[in-house]
């Protein structure tokens, strides 16, 4: 029996787009060429699994239907939401459609990871298939390779060399409590999911019967021989959000977890992005498209829609201006030495890997001074990206007008 894909595509882009008023959605920003959401159905391409089913927000229909259309996927189910109510009712009312069988294998796919190799994915999940039973449930963990505060961790216990038992579940840990338990082999939570129909209609009815019920109510009235289906408003909006997560899985006693052999990021800030245009662009590129300045030098790496991706060093004993823009605000990250950064009245220095948000407007500065150069991703965001968009109040090189 195929696996059936439900593809998650109902996230927004906050943690990208902090202080921005409708946010473009991740999964569907344009980086060259492709989007998440096409990396997700590319993923799905494959002789294991059956047609999509494409779980969403009302608001994302036509970037849905766009995203098919450029793949050639002409039979797939939609299900709309009228309102976002977080993973677990999303993942429960796609599994009650009659278009999935009792005991087949149901993958849900978070529409805004990237994968670097789908080919070991798939093996990854044919292997795990004849594993599933009609109570257990399996999720992908990913090896660390630096301590995270902003994922979720598994610490497992080894039960065959093909897969795991999932004994605690550590949600988002600081970075100290991160690097204890990588040590003892805790692995990221990547937030996919391989279950069996009946094995997730048995464990939602005995933890969250309201949840499963409200779930069901959704889908009354509903044509589900169309392609696209409007979940029943009246019943869904009745639904108290929740992640599935912590809704089904933290409370599931059977829970297990193989491991992702491949590069997995959920993308969720501009340095892992930054990291995967980076080993897309070529030597000429990157030369073409590097700017010296007194201070040091500028990549830009990519410009999408309202944001700009750049890569600042500043040398030893040098610094930017003190400035402001009318246009953008900024997000920094820092990925080596330790800038001294001025943000209107406050002065104050960072490490590597912490974030420095400029809102427009913001008057503010870098200063390098060490001996070691200064590197910060930069993502600049809004609807002007210009150079021109710079109001110097101090300058240590004499560039003020």
């Amino acid at each position: 029996m195929k696996v059936k894909p439900v593809i998650l595509c109902g996230g927004s882009g906050t943690r990208l787009f902090p202080g921005v008023k409708n946010n473009p959605s991740k999964q569907f920003i344009d980086f060259g060429g492709w989007t998440l959401f096409d990396k997700t159905i590319d993923r799905i391409k494959s002789s294991i699994f059956d047609y999509p089913i494409i779980s969403t927000n009302i608001i994302y229909k036509n970037l849905v239907l766009k995203g098919l259309k450029k793949h050639k996927i002409n039979k797939f189910k939609i299900i709309l939401e009228p309102t976002k109510k977080n993973t677990a009712p999303a993942i429960i009312a796609s599994t009650l459609l009659n278009h999935i069988e009792i005991n087949q294998p149901v993958l849900f796919l978070p529409s805004d990871h990237y994968i670097s190799d789908k080919n070991k994915f798939n093996k990854i999940i044919k292997r795990s298939i004849k594993y599933l039973n009609s109570n257990n449930i399996f999720l992908f963990g990913v090896k660390p390779n630096l301590p995270r505060s902003d994922y979720g961790y598994l610490s497992i216990k080894r039960i065959s060399k093909n897969y795991d038992k999932v004994v605690n579940f550590i949600e988002k840990p600081k970075k100290h409590i991160a690097k204890k338990i990588i040590k003892k082999g805790a692995l990221w939570n990547s937030g996919i999911f391989l279950i069996r129909k009946d094995s997730l209609i048995n464990n939602v009815k005995k933890i969250q019967k309201k949840l499963f019920f409200g779930c069901l109510n959704s889908l009354k009235k509903v044509n589900q021989n169309k392609s696209i289906i409007n979940l029943n408003k009246k019943y869904f909006n009745k639904i108290t959000p929740i992640s599935f997560d912590y809704a089904v899985v933290e409370k599931t006693k059977e829970i297990n977890s193989t491991k992702l052999n491949s590069r997995w990021s959920d993308l969720g800030s501009w340095v892992e992005i930054f990291k995967i245009l980076k080993k897309q662009k070529k030597l000429s590129e990157i030369k073409k498209n590097t700017f010296h300045r007194p201070w040091g030098k500028y990549i830009n790496y990519f410009n999408g829609k309202n944001f700009l991706l750049k890569e600042l060093t500043i040398n030893k004993k040098s610094s930017i201006s003190l400035q402001k823009h009318f246009h953008r605000s900024e997000l920094w990250t820092v990925t080596s030495g330790k800038p001294k950064i001025t943000l209107n009245n406050s002065k104050f220095y960072k490490n590597v890997g912490e974030n420095i948000f400029i809102p427009k407007g913001a008057i503010h500065r870098i200063e390098n001074h060490f001996s070691s150069p200064v590197k910060i991703v930069e993502a600049q965001i809004g609807k002007v990206l210009k150079e021109t968009d710079i109001v110097r109040y101090q300058d240590i090189y004499g560039r003020i007008n």
